[in-house]
């Protein structure tokens, strides 16, 4: 025994470990994402998201007012002003007006330029150019500065993926499409298997044996086996691409672990209760929607949770039963896959539309998952 007993502080310093290591290995990749979402395209290419509090160095082109705004002072043509626009505050420690030499000069330092005259930068952007002749063109000149900006946060990669009608990286409509797929395909299999469950559970008749072993049997059917069948079917009774067919098609694959999870609960019920209800009369109508609904409301949430994840991340059946060439009912799984060929270098943007996608199942995971446990474990000891 006391070999045993000894045995158990170290297995639960495991678990308690094993539990730790699997938090980290899933909350740092979201925390990763959200950060990196409210971030600026030169601030993620410069400095990672845990760097996002702290100044980060960056090398930027900037431009000098036009030469419209030149006035002449004691002979000379000057042209001054701050090469950040905005207020920003940074420090510049190099400039140049090469791209070949960005660091060919240091704050306070004047280089001539190649259109003649000079220019001065100071470590806070400050410059002044003077030239004995008028300066000429229609836009300013060049500098390269390599300056420490201070950390920069936005809502405009919010505003642009979620807001922006007229944005190509907008998943707004793709964002309600995915709302208009989940939610019908998490509610219609509950309500269809909450009645299948409650006849194999607590009703007599031929054949129930069978069909309980028919359930357990779907279960491990892979769903790519019948995608193009039931394509081929969806088209020929003329449901064809649509809602419709994505509801019938996600409510098919769902139904046997929602049937058969929904009926190891209601087995466990209290067979008392049941019968006492019979007795005073009560129909099985009556029975299923007073007793039965409201007890296995645990196993309930435990299904739509997994459903509503399966549905919200799915892009196989998306692709197979949903979306056409118009592009109009695209789900954002398949948004996000096509801005990875079209914005690869926009991270910022990725960054914003991966969590889009993940924070609403968040949401509903962490408002619902107080009853999976229970319902996943119940019917399972007697």
């Amino acid at each position: 025994m006391s070999d045993i007993a000894g045995t158990k502080p170290a297995l639960r310093w495991v678990v308690h470990a094993s539990v730790i290591f699997l938090v980290v290995l899933w909350v740092v990749p979201t925390l990763g994402l959200l950060i990196s979402s409210f971030r600026t395209t030169d601030q993620i290419a410069t400095s990672g998201w845990w760097r996002s509090l702290f100044p980060s160095e960056q090398n930027l082109t900037l431009r000098s007012a036009a030469p419209e705004t030149q006035v002449l002072e004691n002979g000379m043509y000057v042209i001054e002003g701050n090469l950040f626009d905005g207020g920003t505050k940074a420090t510049i420690s190099k400039w140049g007006i090469s791209s070949r030499a960005v660091d060919a000069f240091a704050p306070g330092d004047t280089a001539e330029l190649r259109k003649g005259g000079t220019i001065t930068v100071e470590s806070a952007g400050n410059y002044r150019m003077e030239n004995p002749e008028e300066f000429t063109g229609s836009r300013g000149s060049r500098v390269f500065v390599t300056a420490e900006l201070p950390p920069e946060f936005t809502l405009d990669n919010y505003h642009k993926v979620l807001l922006a009608e007229d944005s190509t990286d907008s998943m707004g409509r793709a964002f309600f499409n995915t709302l208009t797929v989940t939610i019908p395909a998490t509610i219609i299999p509950i309500l269809v298997a909450a009645f299948a469950a409650y006849a194999l559970a607590w009703m007599d008749f031929p054949g129930r044996a069978l069909l309980i072993a028919a359930v357990v049997g779907l279960l491990v059917v892979p769903l790519q086996l019948a995608l193009i069948p039931l394509l081929k079917f969806h088209l020929n009774i003329g449901i064809g691409k649509g809602y419709l067919g994505v509801w019938m098609a996600h409510t098919g694959f769902g139904m046997p672990l929602a049937i058969y999870l929904l009926r190891n609960y209601m087995a466990g019920l209290p067979r008392d209760l049941i019968e006492n209800a019979r007795v005073d009369g009560a129909t099985e109508f009556q029975i299923f929607t007073k007793l039965i609904l409201p007890l296995s409301f645990p196993a309930l949430a435990s299904f739509a949770i997994f459903q509503f994840l399966w549905t919200w991340n799915d892009l196989l059946v998306a692709k197979v039963f949903l979306i056409d060439a118009s592009g109009q009912t695209t789900v954002m799984t398949n948004r996000i896959v096509e801005l990875l060929g079209t914005r690869g270098g926009n991270w910022e943007i990725l960054a914003t539309a991966a969590f889009v996608s993940i924070i609403v199942p968040l949401i509903v995971f962490f408002a619902m998952q107080k009853y999976l446990v229970r319902g996943l474990l119940a019917g399972s000891v007697k």
